[in-house]
């Protein structure tokens, strides 16, 4: 079950009487308690308590995988405790402390660099809240819900982007890996975890067999670990590579496992026959679930602690799928390969022929040129000019820009920040290119919220799993023309071979064209009537001239319409 937690802070604390009596009567307990904060916590949440230092919201664990139940550290400054944590164990955690002195306190949270845990807060004045669930806070009084337009307008001009600004007003986001500091004067975030330290060339893999080994020990680690409590599971399965691998790290617990996979209406949708050989390797048995046009809205209910629009038409379709999934199969928790693309390096372009001239020299860059070459199926001078280019033009060190539909006065001219995007001046392409494809996971979690008190597990978005890969060098990762080959290597043996050497996948398109067929006119309005218009945020000439005509072969801009409805099906439902 996903924890819940308010902590206040400051004056918030001093005055926090008729917010306990309203907690403790929604089954709430209080976990810390001085006379500058008060941390409150629900019945079912896990936590670990550092007497006289803090507690851990979650779950922690150790490098090999076991639950640590007993607090350490408890000689060392809670810098050293954050230290700790961060590269002794891991977890899916918030772990707040109390450091400074009584006269002048000091609150110090870290969220784990997985994000498992929801963290939003506002400090206003000498005070504020910490919280996993925003509704939580707007119910007891402490926060009224009013849409930030501008936070608005930038998370549709820079999608993907993942900052601490969310887009209700005044409301922020600790960011996976940073670490909140609050004060008597203030709060600031700093960050803790970056992907950059484990991309270095003292880290990096130079054998790919050490790399295969170490991502298999990760990933078959962390999917025990994080299931072993659980008695009943849904495996999300697609018979896709990402999603195959980790259902074969359930061996032991098949038996607790119900393997599922989606159904949709629509050709190139149907991955039945690869997730079938999956169960068929693990002697179990391959249940469907289905995914019919009925399920497609845009005006779909949102859970109440959504502070962004991250929640689509094509999410919330599957999302209601496996809920509908859980609990036919009575589960604890839900199981996902969701971000293996991203974790295990599917880049599509030839930063890693460029990195592997770059690093290791002409032999290199060739062999790897002859892998982008077999990859891509084009020629090997193709790949060689591009991989020149490549070399030539490394990468944005920003983040792109989006401008379709979007009235230009309300376009920011740059993004807001993100820790990660501070780049080494000698960061090769291929690892700026991973690493700003890693921040894009961090929406994942709201695009699955899997409502119903089920736990959802992203193992392969865990921290020891997105460091294994890290240290694997891009240009392993296409190795014989394959893409995430190390991956591939490391469950060679676990896996069924038409999975493994796998070259195609399935995909929603043909679904997602045929659904914005049947609802355009129904998004033209939702649209053209809506809050993003009225607000000004809206090309609207463009836009409905777009809606106005059938959709061109091979034109994929319906999917900015769907951007934008998931973005006004969240500002109408802020209250």
């Amino acid at each position: 079950m996903e924890p819940h937690y308010l902590l206040l802070f400051g004056e918030s604390a001093r005055d926090a009487a008729s917010t306990e009596a309203s907690l403790l009567a929604r089954g709430f307990r209080c976990e810390l308690r001085t006379p500058h904060a008060c941390l409150y916590v629900s019945t079912a949440t896990p936590v670990l308590r550092w007497p006289g230092h803090g507690v851990l919201i979650g779950r922690l664990f150790d490098r090999n995988g076991k639950a640590i139940t007993l607090p350490f550290g408890l000689d060392s400054n809670a810098e050293e405790r954050e230290h700790q944590v961060l590269h002794d164990s891991w977890g899916e955690y918030l772990l707040v402390q109390l450091a400074g002195s009584a006269e002048d306190p000091i609150l110090r949270l870290l969220r784990d660099p997985s994000g498992a845990v929801p963290c939003v807060y506002q400090v206003t004045g000498k005070g504020g809240f910490v919280t996993s669930d925003i509704a939580l806070a707007a119910h007891l009084g402490l926060y009224h819900k009013t849409v930030d337009w501008a936070a608005m307008a930038h998370g549709l001009a820079y999608p993907y982007l993942r900052t601490g600004r969310t887009t209700l007003d005044q409301l922020r986001e600790l960011l996976p890996g940073f670490v909140l500091h609050c004060d008597g004067t203030g709060s600031s975030t700093r960050m803790a975890w970056t992907p950059w330290r484990f991309v270095s060339s003292d880290r990096r893999h130079e054998d790919r067999d050490a790399a295969a080994a170490d991502i298999r020990s990760a990933v078959s680690m962390v999917v025990c670990a994080l299931t072993a409590a659980d008695r009943k599971l849904v495996v999300e399965l697609s018979g896709g590579l990402d999603s195959s691998i980790v259902a074969v790290c359930l061996r032991e617990q098949a038996a607790a496992a119900t393997f599922c996979t989606l159904v949709m209406p629509v050709a190139g949708t149907d991955e039945r026959p690869y997730a079938r050989l999956v169960t068929d390797a693990l002697a179990t048995e391959l249940v469907t679930q289905q995914v019919g046009f009925q399920n497609v809205r845009f005006d779909f209910p949102l859970a109440p602690s959504a502070v962004l629009p991250a929640m689509g038409i094509l999410q919330n379709a599957v999302n209601e799928a496996w809920e509908v999934a859980g609990a036919a199969h009575a589960a604890d928790s839900y199981v996902s390969g969701g971000g293996g693309d991203t974790v295990f390096c599917y880049l599509k372009t030839a930063a890693p022929a460029a990195d592997a001239f770059r690093e290791n020299g002409l032999l290199a860059g060739i062999a790897a040129i002859e892998d982008l070459s077999t990859l891509h199926q084009c020629t090997f001078w193709t790949a060689l000019r591009l991989t020149l280019r490549k070399l030539a033009r490394p990468g944005r060190d920003v983040w792109k820009q989006d401008r379709r539909f979007l009235a230009m006065e309300h376009v920011p001219e740059a993004p807001e920040h993100h820790g990660w995007l501070d780049m080494p001046v000698d960061a090769l392409p291929g690892d700026r290119e991973k690493i700003q494809d890693l921040i894009g996971t961090q929406l994942f979690r709201d695009t699955a919220p899997r409502r119903g008190g089920r736990s959802m597990h992203f193992p392969l978005l865990s921290q020891p799993v997105m460091e294994a890969c890290l240290r694997v060098p891009s240009w392993m990762w296409i190795n014989r023309g394959r893409n995430r080959a190390v991956a591939r290597d490391a469950f060679s043996d676990r896996l069924p071979l038409a999975v493994r050497d796998r070259r195609s996948k399935g995909s929603y398109t043909g679904y997602m064209a045929a659904a914005y067929a049947r609802n355009r006119q129904g998004m033209r309005r939702f649209l053209g009537e809506g809050q993003l218009a009225a607000h000004g945020l809206l090309d609207h000439a463009a836009l409905m001239d777009f809606l106005d005509h059938e959709l061109a072969p091979r034109d994929l801009s319906f999917l900015r319409v769907f951007d934008l409805c998931a973005a006004e099906n969240w500002a109408r439902q802020q209250v």
